[in-house]
């Protein structure tokens, strides 16, 4: 298994402003980061080539919004999505990232009033296989991301977005199961767990208040039994989220601190994981 910490507890971009806290992470036993994709215009080769220096391995996050949706009934506005998402990995491939996850597959926090239609469905398919065939051309694997119903609308299950992998179908494109999400949506979080299948790339660890992995209400034990269950060897990834960034703060509704602070979440975060895979593979 791989550990890594997604950075947008600290921050929207990875800049050397940041490089500190990475050094921290690889010292607390990180194998890796996730790095926020929002900002294309960083030199993302140079990053990759620190990163090298400090020893971290990395994966990333990106997302679309209402003027890139790679659903929207307006054509133009679907290239734009696809272009994007393009673009995202072309610095992934820059920053030698091996997955990019996110829910890159529509636009967040649009609400249509109702369930996605077989237009939209057929719309994001279409999307997508242009996006994943060009993940493949530059090495990087996708991880589809289901949301809750409250951040999406177009896949909120495990099952919605295997199925959307599977209808895709190219080898790069994959998802993401996320145990926050899983918390809200799903009925049975074995079946969540396993329902992707050969298509699972990917997983994020994150507590049902986004704070510390382990300190609230998440079914842990049913979540580990099912990811050591499935032989799932891939990346776990703390997604947290705090105050540090005000515009994520209110993405993601977070208005009070319940954390110490961030690098103690992390640590805290890390040693959880751990043990949690130790009881189950030891």
């Amino acid at each position: 298994m791989k550990y890594g910490m997604n950075l947008l507890l600290w921050s929207g971009e990875v800049t050397e402003a940041m490089i500190p806290t990475i050094e921290h992470l690889k010292a607390s036993g990180f194998d890796g980061i996730e790095m926020p994709m929002f900002n294309l215009d960083l030199d993302y080769a140079g990053l990759g080539k620190k990163l090298d220096e400090i020893g971290l391995a990395r994966t990333a996050v990106t997302i679309r919004n209402e003027e890139d949706n790679p659903i929207s009934p307006d054509a133009a506005i679907r290239a734009k999505g696809v272009e994007l998402n393009k673009k995202t990995l072309d610095c992934c491939a820059a920053a030698g990232v091996e997955t990019l996850v996110g829910p890159f597959h529509s636009a967040i926090g649009v609400f249509s009033g109702a369930g996605p239609t077989s237009d939209e469905w057929k719309w994001g398919v279409e999307s997508m296989q242009k996006t994943a065939e060009h993940a493949q051309s530059v090495g990087v694997k996708l991880g589809i991301e289901a949301l809750n119903r409250f951040e999406c609308y177009f896949l909120n299950t495990h099952a919605d977005s295997t199925r959307f992998a599977r209808e895709v179908d190219n080898p790069a494109c994959g998802i993401m199961y996320d145990t926050f999400h899983s918390n809200i949506e799903e009925k049975n979080i074995g079946d969540a767990v396993r329902a992707g299948g050969d298509k699972l790339f990917h997983i994020h660890i994150s507590e049902n208040d986004r704070s510390t992995p382990g300190s609230g209400n998440i079914r842990w034990q049913e979540n580990f039994d099912a990811i050591v269950g499935t032989g799932y060897d891939g990346w776990l990834v703390i997604e947290a989220f705090g105050l540090a960034l005000p515009e994520i703060a209110a993405a993601t509704k977070i208005w009070r601190k319940m954390y110490k602070d961030e690098l103690t979440l992390a640590t805290d975060g890390l040693r959880f994981m751990k043990s949690e895979i130790t009881k189950r593979v030891s």
